[in-house]
């Protein structure tokens, strides 16, 4: 049984990755058509837990999932490792003595409890004394009432998620209020209020990973890009003076370090520099979408037959988030790139075929069924094959991150 699997990020108040909620659906039922919840849920957690594990999507951070009224009563939340999960109660759930003794034995086996979409109902108080997390929407929760209880709640040492947060204000504002967690795509945008003055730094790093990724690699052309920038020439030498990369060999110039790194070191290299320099002073999550979204839509126009466009798929996705990453406009910041006109044009706004490959990674980061099954068949993609590459994508991007931190 094959199964669809989103994920979303829960950012902490220094926009550091806290954890990720996991949305399913199942492949051949339930991607679109409505099941049982408590079905889908036990089915998506067998097929993924089992068959190769939690942390091959949540990169080791806890999972947040949704447990429905049967699956709580069936005790099923305690198959999965109390380590790595949050147990996440639907507000759909009846409140009962039977769920009462289900928490009970929930929390007293070492599971974190959180209840969603609180809206501060007194009745929920008999869960209080289990439950370690509540999220909030903000959408539909009465702002009024968050300020008549929160303080209830950061007494009893609850923490709070406020969710649906889309804009940089609406952040400042929760956090302002005493929330802990943010989940949303807040962080995914930018604030050009600040009309931030691009670093020729950033520039150049920009231009390299274009150049880096092209079919004919080049170079002479990167040796040129590095040159004119002092801090990067000084990485370079940096990089390679590394045991690992230079045993004993000495360099003489730039152009004789990248020949010497080889095409595949050199590559690692600038992606080293991208992840370490371009986000600096961003949510490490918005780099990590921006890898996850190169490697889906490459993957995504490999697949299509147009081997030779790869690339192109690479920087899309690549490049997606960087009016995100700089603060600026997406058409200020695609003026300063050495792009195809077609691909400036996408990155803008414009719909066309690429188009829809990006909004096929933005319909599995939101969660979107009903999007994901009508994009893949307007690309005719089977729906199977669209959800592996989101799984490798999320993996490579997590291998990517962890080469960076190092």
């Amino acid at each position: 049984m094959f199964s669809y699997v989103a994920r979303q990020a829960i950012l902490d108040t220094n926009q550091n990755l806290f954890s990720y909620e996991l949305l399913f659906r199942d492949g051949k039922g339930n991607c679109f058509p409505d099941i049982s919840p408590d079905e889908a849920t036990s089915k998506i957690l067998t097929n993924n837990h089992l068959n190769f594990g939690l942390d091959e999507i949540t990169g080791g951070k806890p999972a947040f999932i949704n447990f429905h009224e049967d699956t709580l009563l069936n005790r099923f939340p305690t198959s999965l490792d109390p380590t790595k999960v949050v147990i996440e109660i639907l507000e759909t759930v009846r409140l009962s003595s039977a769920l009462v003794e289900a928490c009970t034995q929930i929390k007293t086996l070492g599971y974190k409890i959180a209840l969603d979409d609180h809206d501060f109902d007194p009745k929920w108080d008999l869960l209080l004394p289990f439950i370690d997390i509540i999220k909030v929407d903000i959408e539909t929760c009465e702002y009024q009432a968050m300020l008549d209880n929160i303080d209830k709640f950061k007494q009893a040492g609850v923490k709070l998620v406020a969710e649906r947060i889309e804009t940089h204000e609406q952040f400042e504002q929760y956090k302002r209020l005493g929330f802990d967690y943010f989940q949303g795509y807040f962080f995914a945008r930018p604030e050009v209020i600040r009309q931030k003055k691009l670093p020729t730094s950033k520039l150049s790093l920009i231009e390299l990973i274009s150049a880096s990724a092209s079919t004919n690699f080049d170079f002479q052309l990167i040796n040129k890009i590095i040159e004119r920038d002092v801090s990067l020439s000084y990485k370079l030498l940096r990089f390679i003076n590394s045991p690992l990369i230079n045993k004993n060999t000495q360099i003489k110039s730039l152009i004789h370090a990248l020949n010497y790194m080889g095409e595949v070191e050199v590559k690692k290299f600038i992606a080293l520099l991208a992840l370490a320099n371009l986000g600096d002073e961003k949510s490490s999550e918005l780099i990590h979408l921006s890898l996850i979204r190169a490697k889906f839509c490459e993957m995504l126009l490999y697949a299509h037959d147009l081997s030779n466009n790869s690339p192109k798929g690479f920087l899309l996705g690549l490049f997606s988030l960087l009016d995100a990453l700089l603060d600026q406009t997406m058409d200020q910041v695609v003026e300063k790139l050495p792009l195809s006109p077609d691909l400036k044009s996408t990155l803008c706004g414009e719909k066309n075929t690429l188009q829809q490959y990006l909004s096929l990674v933005r319909a599995y980061e939101m969660g979107h069924w009903i999007a994901i099954k009508d994009l893949c068949k307007a690309l005719k993609l089977d729906g199977n094959i669209s959800q592996h590459f989101y799984h490798e994508a999320i993996k490579w991007g997590s291998a990517m991150q962890q080469i960076a931190t190092r």
